[in-house]
């Protein structure tokens, strides 16, 4: 998902001094959502009398390294030792926290870095400046003879240093400057370097909170099962023999989900087992894979909503030397993170508390508010840690539900879906099908690019800034690639998923779709054209010099042209997303058996200025290993109304033993950061299956890759 403004001069800051010396500085992206709170002065910056820095961390820390790459963004303008910064996670805020990207408080899209670059810049710079200010003045010199160093304000050329927490009451007694002074990309000493991860020594000695971690006094646990039958009803719930099981307290009926409340998880499991459930199963109960493949078929024959023209396609395939024609079909995909979804809520009389891990801390505060019947104001939400969000817990289905069970009961209540719930309840990434052709001059060359998308408006429920003319922008994200074509026409037809099947957003949105598309119609031109595939792309991308770049030098640390042995084959791909630049090759070998195994990636990314290049390096390897798990393993299948997907034996993931070797380079630039997490996984969905065309001369238009269809006869 791309932004749709940057972060510049409108950001307003706000400061304030309290009782006991603290300066306090916060501010909020103008203009503000309507209806939102008056900022609070502290969003973001506390200084304490004794030095301390407390910075409120805007995004969810869900593993991508958020609280570290933010704060050091933070520690190079405020001149603090980044280890020294006491990291808090913010609360709900939709006005204070939203992203300038997005407009809401949303963990996602690569987009926390980018969304937090110049925010987090200009308010260290401020406080800086304002700390250095309030010791010329304490000093009776010239602010311009002072500096900051290390916590500390220093008059040049003297012995004087006062620390920060001396400073900040009357720091915060001074006013914010307008326009802080940015220190030079030449000067900086934190950012650009591979600083240690703040969440790590937590996360090592166990002491971290994730959501599913909450144990707040007097909680009870409870287990949750919905209707198996997608869409499906609770009918009847017989519950003799749960109830005798010792630990289970309570019965929770809803109308689409049962709970077994209990002492413990593990009683509330057996009381969940031992129901005797009918369910009204509703309009889905003959529903099929096969019927959601064909409703996709079928809507790539109804025109769609132009999302992208340029010069004039029908004349140039009128005109053209030969055609190239593909269609792809891509499966529903599950999130599947390790922590299963989990939500712990407290209901009273006065309003309610919820502990939770969610991407979208605001969202969820309004989604329990919503649940319990009272005034977002009097809901506090506690948001921890993400054992993996990949998408899914940009929802708040399970909030909701949460919040609805512990209406039922006295005192908290921790709701724990099992792998199973997570796994068949999912908002999954839907069937997306795509027809492209392609009009070719007589070298080969493309000189018009058609391609229609089939697919759900996501956007127009998630984000409807994110719409164009009724166009999802997502689902049209890099549905042509980095190439210079002159005649371009991306269509969208919308395609619904049937009532009761949730679909939302996936690690890599747009882009892990369309680059697999994209790249592999580059790949099979480049053959038919006799051309070496890397060669062939270098000549189309005039006008993308970062992505050539990115391509280059992947191509060159991968060893594009040394020898394979036997079925083993080498796949590239290239794209433009999340404002990084990325080049991909992978190795696989394909036995005579069709199995696939990938055996090494090379991928280079220009991600413009790395804050923290180890955190990028682990996202871009972590991308890539969700991207192998898809293109080899991937598919939510349905029968009978029913995901037949349950668990890690069903819906695999790589195994360790089966992880290639990964090598992440980086592209240097100083230019503004790009987003890390989600490039990887597009990247190595396209490479891997274009490997797995240049072991075998079989191209692979639908996904997972199917070994049946790679089997040596």
């Amino acid at each position: 998902m791309r932004g749709t403004r940057e972060i510049g001069r409108r950001d307003a800051l706000r400061v304030a001094g309290v009782g006991g010396g603290v300066l306090l500085l916060g501010f909020t992206i103008e203009p503000a959502q309507a209806g939102t709170a008056t900022p609070i002065p502290d969003a973001f910056v506390r200084i304490a009398p004794d030095g301390r820095v407390t910075f409120v961390v805007p995004y969810a820390e869900m593993g991508q390294g958020a609280y570290t790459s933010q704060a050091q963004i933070l520690a190079e303008e405020l001149e603090v030792d980044p280890s020294t910064v006491t990291v808090e996670p913010a609360p709900p805020n939709e006005g204070i926290y939203a992203s300038p990207i997005f407009g809401g408080q949303i963990t996602g899209g690569s987009a926390s870095l980018r969304g937090s670059w110049m925010t987090l810049r200009n308010a260290g710079a401020a406080a800086r400046m304002m700390l250095v200010e309030a010791a010329a003045r304490r000093w009776k010199v010239p602010a311009a003879s002072c500096h900051a160093e290390a916590g500390k304000v220093l008059q040049t050329g003297t012995a004087r240093a006062l620390g920060y927490g001396a400073l900040a009451a009357e720091a915060a007694a001074l006013p914010v400057p307008a326009s802080p002074a940015l220190k030079s990309t030449a000067r900086f000493r934190v950012v650009g370097r591979p600083v240690k991860r703040v969440d790590l020594p937590a996360k090592i000695d166990g002491t971290a909170r994730f959501g599913i971690d909450a144990r707040p006094p007097g909680v009870r646990h409870a287990m949750v099962r919905a209707c198996p039958v997608l869409g499906g009803r609770l009918a009847s719930v017989r519950s003799e023999q749960a109830r005798a099981i010792k630990g289970v307290r309570q019965i929770v009926q809803l109308d689409d989900a049962v709970a077994v409340v209990a002492d413990h998880t593990w009683a509330a499991r057996k009381g969940l087992a031992a129901l005797d459930l009918t369910w009204s199963e509703g309009g889905n109960a003959a529903l099929s894979t096969a019927d959601l493949v064909a409703a996709a078929d079928a809507a790539l024959e109804r025109p769609g909503l132009v999302a992208t023209r340029l010069g004039n396609v029908d004349h140039a395939e009128a005109t053209a030397a030969r055609r190239y024609e593909a269609v792809f079909r891509l499966p529903m995909l599950a999130h599947a993170a390790m922590e299963p979804l989990s939500c712990t809520a407290h209901v009273t009389r006065d309003g309610c508390e919820v502990w939770v891990g969610s991407q979208v801390a605001g969202r969820a505060q309004k989604a329990a508010a919503d649940a319990a019947g009272v005034p977002l104001e009097r809901v506090v939400l506690h948001n921890h840690l993400l054992g993996g969000g990949f998408g899914r817990r940009l929802e708040t289905d399970y909030v909701t539900q949460a919040v609805r069970i512990a209406k039922q009961v006295e005192g908290p209540v921790k709701v724990t879906w099992s792998r199973e719930e997570d796994m068949t309840h999912d908002y999954y990434r839907f069937h997306n099908h795509s027809r492209v052709t392609v009009g070719l001059d007589g070298q080969g060359r493309p000189v018009s690019w058609r391609h229609r998308v089939v697919g759900p408006n996501i956007m127009a429920r998630f984000l409807p800034v994110y719409q164009k003319d009724n166009v999802d922008l997502d689902i049209v994200d890099d549905a042509s690639g980095p190439y210079d074509i002159p005649n371009v026409l991306v269509d969208f037809t919308r395609n619904e998923a049937p009532a009761g099947v949730a679909t939302g957003n996936w690690r890599g949105v747009g882009p892990t779709r369309n680059v697999f598309i994209v790249e592999s119609v580059i790949d099979q031109l480049a053959h038919d054209a006799g051309r070496d595939p890397v060669a062939y792309r270098r000549a189309m991308m005039a006008k993308a010099p970062r992505s050539r770049a990115a391509l280059d030098l992947a191509v060159a640390r991968a060893g594009w042209k040394d020898p394979l042995p036997e079925r083993h084959g080498r796949g590239v791909a290239v794209f433009s997303a999340f404002g990084s630049h990325v080049g991909t090759v992978a190795e696989v070998e394909v036995t005579r058996a069709g199995k696939v195994r990938v055996h090494r990636v090379v991928c280079a990314i220009d991600c413009g200025l790395a804050v923290n290049p180890d955190i990028v390096r682990a996202q871009i390897e972590g991308g890539v290993i969700f991207g192998i798990s898809a293109v080899l393993h991937g598919r939510i299948t349905i029968a009978r109304g029913r995901v037949e997907q349950g668990n890690f034996d069903t819906y695999p993931v790589l195994r360790m033993h089966e992880a290639p070797k990964i090598e992440v380079h980086l592209v240097p630039s100083s230019e503004t950061p790009g987003g890390v997490g989600e490039p990887g996984t597009s990247g190595a969905i396209a490479a891997v299956a274009n490997a797995v065309f240049a072991a075998t001369r079989k191209r692979i238009t639908t996904l997972p890759i199917d070994p049946a269809a790679l089997r040596e006869a």
